[in-house]
């Protein structure tokens, strides 16, 4: 009879985060996916033309596209800019001399917007004034690259944009290194482990869960990247940085809801697809 009664008080606490999950969040999930099915310009009613969406998005070379832009980006977040937050974060474990400056200078670009931080980059990458030419020519004099007008230079320029900037990985991170039990370090050094052993034994194996999540983080921020590469690229040169965003919004720019909402849903997927994986291979659900 107890037992009962605390379902009822649980039931209730829970009625009011399940009902604005189902508002805003369910709800939408469900119509996303329903017109997602139709032919939609937003005035008339969506008429039903079942997969036809889906394969003309699977037909287009754009598409095509931007599924490998987007397996190219998701390595190199899961391994490069993962990895260099990972590094950060251990380093400033260390509490080196001026660690408190370095984690505030850090910091900074993650307060900047990503529209401002885009508008930086077109400055910084710009052939005729741009910092990094310039500096280039003072060894090659004749070196001439539009970064985010060439191919193959584009791609790189957009990965340039975010590849060091893992502030949000490093504070995971960080936030678990620094909960690890100081008595665990002491246990190992009487055992006679060295530093590098208490980093490769002992830290790197309990921050797995937080690095998992920074690679989740980081892959699903691949997935839904639009200002930076609306900003410079707008997809190009031809379409050498399209991705998923770029082209719902353009579906949406030509009052194609329908397609729009199908490559919504692809992203939807996408997203669903790298937590599974990423939860496997790293067993986050299991214990310690």
């Amino acid at each position: 009879m107890s037992k009962n009664r605390n379902l009822k008080w649980i039931y209730l606490f829970l009625a009011p985060s399940l009902i604005i999950f189902a508002m805003f969040y369910l709800v939408p999930i469900v119509t996303l996916f329903s017109t997602s099915l139709t032919k939609w310009d937003g005035f008339n009613a969506p008429a039903f033309i079942g997969l036809d969406n889906y394969i003309k998005l699977f037909t287009q070379d754009s598409f095509l596209i931007s599924l490998k832009n987007l397996v190219y980006w998701g390595i190199i977040a899961g391994t490069l800019h993962v990895g260099f937050a990972v590094v950060i974060a251990f380093l400033l474990h260390k509490k080196p001399f001026g660690w408190k400056f370095v984690r505030s200078v850090y910091m900074i670009p993650n307060i900047i917007s990503v529209a401002a931080w885009a508008m930086i980059y077109r400055f910084f990458f710009n052939n005729e004034f741009g910092v990094l030419n310039n500096l280039i020519r003072k060894i090659n004099p004749d070196f001439n690259v539009n970064w985010f007008f060439e191919s193959p230079f584009a791609f790189w320029a957009i990965t340039l944009t975010w590849l060091f900037y893992g502030v949000i990985v490093t504070l995971i991170v960080f936030n678990e290194l620094m909960s690890i039990s100081p008595d665990i370090h002491e246990a190992a050094k009487i055992d006679g482990a060295n530093e590098r052993q208490i980093t490769t034994k002992i830290n790197l194996p309990l921050c797995k869960n937080a690095i998992a999540t920074g690679i989740i983080l980081s892959i699903t921020s691949r997935i839904a990247m639009y200002e930076t590469i609306a900003l410079t690229t707008r997809g190009g040169p031809g379409d050498d940085t399209m991705n998923i965003p770029i082209i719902l919004v353009n579906a949406i720019n030509d009052m194609n809801y329908g397609y729009a909402n199908a490559s919504a849903v692809m992203m939807f997927l996408f997203g669903i697809m790298v937590l599974v994986i990423i939860n496997k291979l790293f067993g986050i659900n299991k214990e310690q």
